[in-house]
């Protein structure tokens, strides 16, 4: 069995920090350039989807013989679906289901969910109006598989608003490495410093700080004041309360 080696949530952060420095010495110190591009996170920050998400995980767990609360499912909140079924593989083995097919499962009943309920969070629509009208281009860095990043944008009818759709997926490393990011900002062909993310999770701050943008966090109400938003430029109750000053 393959063994998934964890890093702690200290020596993450100094990994990051390194990379964000670097970037910031390879483009220099001179004061941060306007913004030009707004990149999102999907899932709890577009579409309300991480209920979705934890009510798949735990009817597909369920099948194989591993009983998860909501609770469990949250602690994994932002992470890829194959390094969530990895690491409840290596905390509880179950025999008969490759962790591929677990994987896959999980994606399929989610994509399903989503078809059929999954809704915008609230200012959606105002949010991505506003940072247009400020001139910047519009990405999505998700930790979804493309099938569903495309899926979800489908269901909410602003597909056709995002310049750039960008998956974990086709990274080696999954958030809070900053890797979707940087691929983002490459694929609208701006520099990381002039973007801003928004995130909804501790990992996706992690990982949009890591690239060197600006953050606007907007946890759920539950993780509102936690530390780990610390280090968001700004945070928000909701996308809804999202002001032109915020843009930087």
């Amino acid at each position: 069995m393959a063994v998934l080696v964890t890093e702690s949530h200290t020596a993450r952060r100094a990994r990051l920090g390194e990379g964000r420095e670097r970037i910031e010495k390879e483009t220099g110190n001179e004061r941060r350039p306007p913004t030009r591009a707004a990149i999102f996170d999907l899932d709890g920050l577009l579409v309300d989807s991480e209920p979705l998400w934890r009510q798949a995980e735990r009817e597909v767990f369920a099948e194989v013989g591993l009983e998860l609360t909501d609770d469990d499912c949250r602690s994994t909140m932002g992470m890829r679906c194959d390094a969530v079924v990895a690491l409840w593989y290596q905390k509880s083995p179950w025999p008969n289901a490759s962790p591929a097919e677990v994987q896959n499962r999980i994606e399929a009943r989610v994509l399903a969910l989503m078809r059929a309920q999954g809704e915008a969070m609230p200012g959606v629509e105002h949010a991505l109006d506003l940072v247009v009208s400020a001139g910047c281009l519009l990405a999505v860095a998700s930790s979804s598989s493309p099938m569903l990043i495309d899926g979800a944008l489908e269901r909410l009818g602003i597909l056709g608003r995002f310049a750039a759709r960008c998956s974990a997926f086709d990274e080696q490393r999954g958030k809070p490495d900053p890797a979707v990011y940087l691929s983002a900002a490459r694929k609208l062909g701006v520099d990381p410093r002039t973007c801003l993310a928004f995130e909804d999770s501790s990992p996706g701050v992690e990982s949009a700080r890591g690239a060197g943008m600006r953050v606007v966090a907007v946890p759920d109400a539950e993780h509102r004041g936690h530390p780990d938003f610390d280090d968001a430029d700004v945070v928000l109750d909701s996308l809804a309360a999202l002001r032109t000053e915020h843009l930087g």
